[in-house]
C-alpha cells in the first residue's frame, strides 16, 4: 500500500506509457499481484495503492477525502480475516510438473524474428507472451483451476 507516482498506468487495460511505469506493471504481473482501489487518488490520476497477493483478501476500499493539507485521498479499506473463496476463471500451470527442456526447445522453434517483425513495443510484447503462453500450455491435459484463494 502506498503512493507509487505512476500517473500515466492504466489499471483497467494494464498499460503505461513511461518505461519505468511498465517496468513496474510487469513486476506487479510477475509477482501475482492485484491493484484493488479503483478510482483516482490525487488530481485525476490513480497513484495511491493497494496491492495483494490474495483475491478476496482486501475489501471495502473507499476514499475518504484529504487529510489536512495533503492533496492525495486518504484510501481506507478492511483485510478481511479469511479470503472469502472465489470461483475464479483464472487458469494456472502446474510448474511442478513442467517440462523445462521441452518448453526452452518450443520457444526456440519459434522464428522471433518474424513473428516480431514491424511490431512495435507493445504489440511485440503482447505478441510473444502469447507465443510463449501457447507454448506452456500442457499437451493432452488440462491446466489446473484454482477453486479458492489458495488455489
Amino acid at each position: 500500500m502506498g503512493d507509487f507516482n505512476h500517473p500515466d498506468i492504466c489499471w483497467r487495460d494494464n498499460a503505461a506509457g513511461h518505461k519505468q511505469s511498465r517496468k513496474f506493471l510487469e513486476c506487479v504481473d510477475d509477482n501475482f499481484l492485484l491493484q484493488v482501489v479503483e478510482e483516482p487518488t490525487r488530481r485525476g490520476a490513480m497513484l495511491d495503492l493497494v496491492l495483494t497477493n490474495k483475491e478476496g483478501l482486501v475489501g471495502d476500499v473507499k476514499l475518504k477525502g484529504s487529510l489536512g493539507c495533503s492533496d492525495h485521498e486518504m484510501v481506507e479499506f478492511r483485510i478481511l480475516r479469511a479470503a472469502r473463496r472465489v470461483c475464479s476463471k483464472l487458469t494456472t500451470l502446474d510448474f511442478r510438473r513442467a517440462d523445462f527442456g521441452l518448453f526452452r526447445d518450443l520457444l526456440g522453434r519459434i522464428p522471433w524474428d518474424k513473428a516480431l517483425e514491424g511490431r512495435g513495443d507493445q504489440d511485440s510484447w503482447v505478441t510473444s507472451s502469447k507465443l510463449r503462453s501457447d507454448a506452456s500450455q500442457p499437451r493432452g491435459s488440462q491446466a489446473k483451476t484454482p477453486r479458492g484463494p489458495h488455489g
